[in-house]
């Protein structure tokens, strides 16, 4: 089947395969060719996303059963359409319902799941070896211990550390003592066959192989043998008698909390475990498992190795062979090892059925999509920042910054605003991640005579500027020294940009640092090779990370100059982008990845793609939004709260407030208070997610709950957005209609098939009224689209573009995806282009890209006579408007868009 168009779907224990299957008619309807589901595979109980994965061999029960899930794509099939799967390759969850990562809680390096995770089993601190640590006390580990939080459980025959709701496994061995201690406490004879079998048991514990040993046949004998023992003593508590004498024994080990010496047995067996209990903060230093971002309860997993591909894949590819799926979205892919090699092996393993591949990939600035990659392309944020920028007035940009400087007292770049946030994500949240590698560099260092000097401190430092001067988020040396051709450009500017910052550092350490990275003067030894090139991949992994947290996590809520700007993919110090951008990115598109993804919505998103339209229109009226963000700002200081001799909230949350108020207009209190002090909590100046000020937060739910009760604030807000809301529905309209008609698959996210005026998640999840929407579509039947213009508000005429469009490109694939792309000449306030198919068959795309200048803000709409005598170069011929049926036979600009700012044509004959 043809891939034309997905619609992305969240799916979670409200919305399971049942729900999904309901709404196949309508997807059909709306023109979408597959259904493009988030993670459904087995994930943490409660899970509303599917990212914190538990088991990858089975579905997730709450989303629903084999049988369910058979009858939605069997659903889908019946209406020639296919489904595509988001997976998460990189991480799972670090729960004990992953019966992997349960397996290494128990067992270590013992565990037949231990090379699963990236886990540093041989760490610098030496009371880590062999150790997992696991910060998830809620305080440090004695006192925990001691108000007696911590405490030892027994199901049937296995043993537990129960932490209020988690139950963490205890490794068999540790617990012999206390059931010979049982044994001893029975009044039995010590002939007694009960007797002899519990001490049995407990010797049978104690000689297990060590949970250090890493020898595959010790650990199948380990993995053996414990679990013989544990049904033997599930057999043996079922008497009365033994069981009492065991919990009793637990009893005593648990301790007296007032009792301080009490809890030495619990301290020691706590000791012998396969981790390491500590307080949460212990985690920015000591975590010795590589996680996701600085997410503690999402450990990576090392997919190069080809047992872990095997394992997290095989349900997966069952599912491709039997035709079930056929699409796959890989998520977060730059936290791979090597992710040449992971797509490769993916696409090897899928080669007879050769499904749609897409990753999640962020490109920075001039930077292309690695052409080796076994891929179709990205998911399209790329796309999204391209074609939400063309409608900036790039012109207003002085402006922007002055107001933005003038309200926030901030004089910063969004560059600098980067800097500061890299290098306090890497003195906080990712600090153990960099000490890790700081200490495998000194361990490199060590090693040649040359670089014998450089200390630790030197080491850090060098690695962690760096990584601060990195343009992108990562690059793509391989482990046998093969790289993308700019990745020694990429390395060697971050590395003079570091050098030059950091003067008191000697040059040779960042010219150290240099060669390993690149490959460079390579030491003659193998094993020397081998370490530097690991260093080298775990550099890689983690320049993403570092600038993820400090671009989308924090700058985009720390500038808030333009936050139409502030968008997964893009780059808030570009303001705006003009339409020739726009084209070549397309063409460049069209000839290299044509069936990439194009978004203008996902889950993932700062801002919904019509907040961002509307505010978009500000751009265009610089000097007018300016009088209304101070006039707001005046209002506002009758509900600032002064906290420490500071008035609260900043004026960078006042004017986040401003947009946000203006872009998702109407909102409500609820909604935009969530919104405030996440995007507070993001940007980490006042509060934060690790250490909430509660009075600051409490300052910005009272300008909420102020502005919004203020009838100064709401009437004012109320006509200004009455003002540029058609402008930005205008430019909604034509955002759409770019992803649809440009090169690429275009992506729709569940519920923006009218306005979307959500925020960042989890408001952007929110259940979508799947019924609302069908009522919606039988009031567009028999309306001229000029009837549904004049009652824009209600999503009608959204629907109706977004639907109309997508029929047509499932009609015309030749067109769509494989068909030229010629950008039409003419007029600087349309974008416009044709695609044209080897056969002969066109269509031009015209849309409106800046509607107050086309209008002068005097005409709602940018429509028929406002245009004059302006015109583009359309080809010659008949030109039918799918969207109202006419013919257009030249390139008046007053004929084509006579009835709507946008148009898409085809080409008759």
């Amino acid at each position: 089947m043809t891939i034309t168009a997905t619609y992305r779907l969240q799916l979670h224990k409200d919305f399971g395969f049942n729900a999904a299957k309901e709404i196949v008619d309508w997807l059909y309807d709306l023109g979408i060719s597959h259904a493009y589901a988030s993670p459904y595979l087995a994930a943490e109980r409660g899970s509303m996303h599917g990212y914190n994965l538990v088991d990858p061999t089975r579905l997730n029960p709450e989303i629903g059963s084999e049988r369910e899930y058979l009858a939605w794509t069997e659903a889908l099939a019946a209406k020639g359409m296919g489904h595509i799967l988001d997976v998460v390759p990189n991480h799972m969850a670090a729960s004990t319902d992953n019966r992997w990562w349960h397996d290494v809680l128990e067992n270590g390096p013992a565990s037949l799941h231990a090379d699963h995770f990236d886990i540093e089993w041989r760490p610098p601190k030496q009371a880590l070896e062999n150790k997992v640590l696991l910060p998830i006390l809620g305080a440090q580990y004695g006192e925990v211990l001691e108000k007696g939080e911590l405490r030892l459980e027994r199901h049937e025959g296995a043993f537990c550390i129960r932490y209020w709701e988690r139950c963490l496994p205890v490794n068999p061995s540790t617990v012999a003592p206390l059931l010979e201690r049982a044994a001893n406490a029975l009044d039995l004879p010590d002939d007694d066959p009960k007797k002899q079998d519990l001490l049995s048991i407990a010797r049978g514990l104690a000689h297990l192989p060590s949970i250090a040993t890493t020898d595959p046949s010790e650990r199948l004998v380990r993995a053996r043998e414990k679990e013989v023992l544990k049904r033997r003593l599930a057999a043996l508590v079922t008497d009365e008698a033994i069981a009492s004498a065991i919990d009793a024994e637990v009893v005593r080990v648990n301790g007296t909390p007032g009792d301080a010496r009490s809890f030495d047995d619990l301290d020691r067996m706590l000791v012998e475990q396969a981790y390491r209990l500590a307080y949460w903060r212990v985690a920015t230093e000591e975590i010795n498992y590589r996680r996701f971002f600085d997410i503690n309860d999402l450990a990576a997993v090392r997919m190069e190795n080809d047992a872990v591909f095997d394992d997290a894949h095989a349900l997966l590819l069952e599912y491709v062979n039997e035709g079930r799926i056929q699409g796959i979205r890989l998520d977060h892919t730059d936290g791979l090892y090597d992710p040449q090699a992971y797509f490769a092996k993916l696409r090897a393993a899928t080669a007879s059925k050769r499904p749609y591949i897409v990753a999640e990939k962020i490109l920075g600035m001039g930077e292309e999509l690695p052409q080796a990659w076994a891929i179709d392309g990205t998911t399209g944020y790329d796309f999204l920042v391209q074609a939400s920028g063309v409608f900036v007035d790039q012109t207003a940009e002085k402006a922007f910054t002055a107001l933005h400087s003038e309200i926030t007292g901030d004089t910063r770049t969004f560059a600098e605003h980067v800097r500061d946030a890299k290098r306090s994500t890497l003195r906080s949240s990712l600090s153990s991640e960099l000490n890790m590698l700081a200490q495998r560099l000194e361990r490199i260092a060590m090693r040649d005579r040359r670089s014998r000097d450089f200390t630790l401190a030197m080491l850090r430092r060098a690695i962690g500027e760096t990584i601060t001067a990195f343009p992108v988020y990562r690059t793509y040396v391989r482990p046998d020294g093969q790289r993308e051709s700019t990745d020694e450009a990429i390395v060697s500017r971050a590395i003079r940009l570091a050098r030059r910052r950091n003067p008191e550092v000697s040059p040779s350490v960042f010219e150290f640092l240099r060669d390993v990275l690149l490959f460079q003067n390579l030491p003659a030894s193998e094993e020397d090779r081998a370490e530097r090139a690991f260093f080298a991949m775990r550099f890689q992994q983690l320049t993403g990370p570092v600038t993820a947290k400090a671009i989308e996590d924090t700058a985009f809520y720390t500038y808030v100059r333009f936050v139409a700007s502030n968008e997964v993919g893009g780059t808030p110090e570009r303001f705006g982008i003009a339409p020739a951008e726009l084209h070549a990115a397309n063409a460049r598109r069209r000839e290299k990845w044509p069936r990439t993804m194009t978004a203008t919505s996902t889950h993932d998103t700062k801002r919904g793609e019509d907040v961002r339209a509307r505010l978009a229109v500000a751009s265009e009226i610089a000097e007018t939004w300016a009088s209304w963000v101070r006039e707001w700002n005046a209002i506002a200081a009758r509900h600032l709260t002064l906290i420490d001799e500071e008035e609260a909230p900043s004026g960078g949350d006042r004017l986040l407030f401003f947009q946000t108020a203006v872009g998702a207009f109407p909102c409500e209190k609820e909604r935009l208070t969530e919104y405030m002090i996440k995007a507070a909590r993001e940007a980490k100046q006042r509060t934060s997610w690790l250490s909430h000020d509660e009075a600051y937060e409490e300052a910005l739910a009272k300008l909420v709950e102020g502005m919004l009760s203020d009838e100064a604030f709401t009437s004012s807000l109320a006509t200004r957005v009455a003002t540029i809301a058609t402008y930005g529905a205008s430019n909604g309209l034509a955002q759409v209609l770019l992803k649809i008609a440009s090169p690429g698959i275009p992506d729709t996210y569940q519920g923006s098939e009218t306005w979307d005026l959500r925020l960042v998640d989890p408001d952007n999840r929110r259940p979508v009224d799947y019924a609302a929407l069908r009522e919606l579509a039988r009031g567009i039947e028999g309306r001229k689209p000029r009837d549904l213009l004049s009652s824009f508000g209600d999503g009608r005429i959204k629907l109706f573009v977004t639907r109309t469009a997508l029929r047509l490109r499932r009609k015309m694939p030749d067109v769509f995806i494989d068909g030229d792309y010629v950008p039409l000449e003419g007029d600087a306030d349309v974008v416009a282009f044709t695609r044209t198919s080897e056969a002969g068959r066109s269509i031009a795309c015209i849309v409106t890209r800046q509607p107050w200048h086309v209008t002068g803000g005097r005409a709602p709409w940018a429509c028929g006579d406002v245009w004059g005598e302006r015109a583009i170069d359309l080809p010659e011929g008949r030109w039918r408007d799918v969207f109202t049926g006419r013919v257009r036979e030249s390139g008046k600009l007053a004929a084509i868009l006579d009835e709507l700012p946008l148009a898409l044509l085809v080409k008759e004959g």
